[in-house]
């Protein structure tokens, strides 16, 4: 009975969720039919293994980067007199841990103290900052893999993007918190708690606030790190989404502590250190499938039983590089802002990949270039005169070919061969010598 039961789910999941048509369902129905399938999709990906690597690796680099990113933070902060509210946020973040989890607080903000800033040198100095930036490197990589991003930002742009978190971004969040309490402590607002409804409605409030701040603060990483625009609404999703697991998964991890006497006694000072590790490795974990749950919203294309359903034949890879070039070769002909990867991906309606993909090709060969603006746009590499449109099929077409090592003697017949030229010819005739600007010309200006 069991082993029907469990075959019902499966068969359920893996075929029955796919076929549902949405546009026959109401929007109850739609909600869960959705939320079943990116359920199924996450639980795929996280088996699959890549989020538990990321996650594991993020681990190794917050060991290594957490006492230089406070400290930093804390000397910035110090400048402001606004340094003694760290560590009851680091309380905070710390609080499944229980006992433990102040006494880490404490040595940390100990090392923290002791660490001065001023008597490290110039290279000290130069490699602490290292360590940090390399740690919010290392954050965006793994975010950006889940967004399928393989062209990260500039080096300048990281750089002082990086910079504004470590150096303004604790001020902003601790003068915030610091001016709320202000607020909240003046007589005028006292008066008004102690009048109902609003003592009560600030009472749940109050209860609420620790999810709504998680939640802010999932949803705005989702929005700033990745090196691509994403819509609020789908941060916002993933923000709410990975907020409510980390509030629920605190909790849970805090009645795990509570019983875990016996690691204590098997691992002794250690057992600290390991359960350490342990709630920082959720974290990063609740980090990354938030972030998964971002990009399923924002590109339900991915939401599929199988990834391989979304990969493009070469045919239609031929069709998207015709496209992009018409939509690139027409703005820079009729004096239009050049496209961004942003701008053509919501113009074709199409996830990142496929497009990055394209446009890696006809960067190599020479068809397309980037300008120096930020975030960079498109333009043609020579004149759309002379651009041929032969040129855009033979760059997809013999794509990544100059990377293998294998020579065409090899895979030479002689019955295949006049096939292949007989095709070759048929192409080259069809297109002739027409050039992108022919094919601009026949849109609209």
């Amino acid at each position: 009975m069991t082993v029907q039961i469990i075959g019902k789910i499966r068969e359920f999941f893996s075929s029955e969720l796919w076929g549902m048509d949405l546009g026959e369902l109401s929007r109850k129905k739609v909600f869960a039919v959705k939320t079943l399938r990116l359920f199924y999709v996450a639980v795929r990906d996280i088996s699959e293994g890549q989020l538990n690597l990321r996650a594991m690796s993020l681990v190794y680099t917050s060991l290594l980067s957490l006492v230089p990113l406070l400290a930093v933070s804390f000397s910035v902060l110090k400048a402001f007199g606004v340094h003694n509210q760290m560590e009851p946020l680091l309380l905070n973040v710390l609080a499944p841990l229980g006992p433990k989890g102040a006494e880490i607080t404490d040595k940390v903000i100990g090392f923290v103290e002791n660490m001065k800033v001023g008597v490290l040198g110039s290279i000290g100095l130069a490699l602490l900052i290292y360590t940090v930036i390399e740690l919010l490197r290392k954050i965006e990589s793994a975010i950006n893999s889940i967004w399928k991003i393989k062209r990260p930002r500039s080096f300048a742009r990281r750089f002082s993007d990086y910079m504004s978190v470590i150096l303004i971004g604790p001020v902003l969040i601790f003068s915030a918190i610091g001016l709320t309490a202000t607020v909240m402590n003046t007589a005028v607002v006292r008066s008004i708690l102690e009048i109902e409804p609003f003592g009560t409605a600030f009472y749940l409030a109050g209860k609420l606030m620790p999810y709504v701040l998680v939640c802010a603060a999932f949803t705005a990483i989702y929005v700033f790190v990745p090196s691509i625009k994403v819509r609020f609404r789908s941060a916002l999703v993933g923000g709410v989404f990975a907020g409510v697991m980390w509030e629920s998964l605190g909790w849970a991890f805090a009645s795990f502590i509570v019983t875990s006497t016996k690691y204590t006694a098997v691992y002794s000072g250690f057992a600290i250190l390991i359960l350490f590790m342990i709630w920082l490795y959720i974290n990063w974990l609740i980090l990354l499938i938030g972030a998964k749950v971002s990009f399923y919203h924002q590109y339900p294309q991915f939401l599929q039983v199988k990834k391989e359903m979304l990969l493009l034949s070469n045919r239609l890879r031929e069709r998207l590089a015709f496209i992009i070039m018409f939509l690139i070769g027409s703005n820079f002909h009729w004096g239009r802002p050049p496209w961004t990867l942003n701008s053509l991906i919501e113009r074709l309606g199409l996830p990142i990949e496929p497009v990055q993909e394209v446009l890696g090709e006809l960067e190599r060969k020479s068809l397309l270039l980037e300008s120096g603006a930020e975030p960079p746009g498109y333009l043609p590499a020579r004149d759309i005169d002379v651009i041929k449109l032969s040129d855009v099929l033979h760059a997809v077409r013999t794509t990544d070919e100059e990377s293998y090592e294998l020579e065409e003697r090899f895979l030479s017949m002689p019955e295949v061969d006049g096939i292949m030229s007989g095709i070759d010819d048929a192409v080259g005739s069809a297109l002739g010598d027409m050039t992108l600007k022919a094919l601009v010309e026949k849109g609209e200006p």
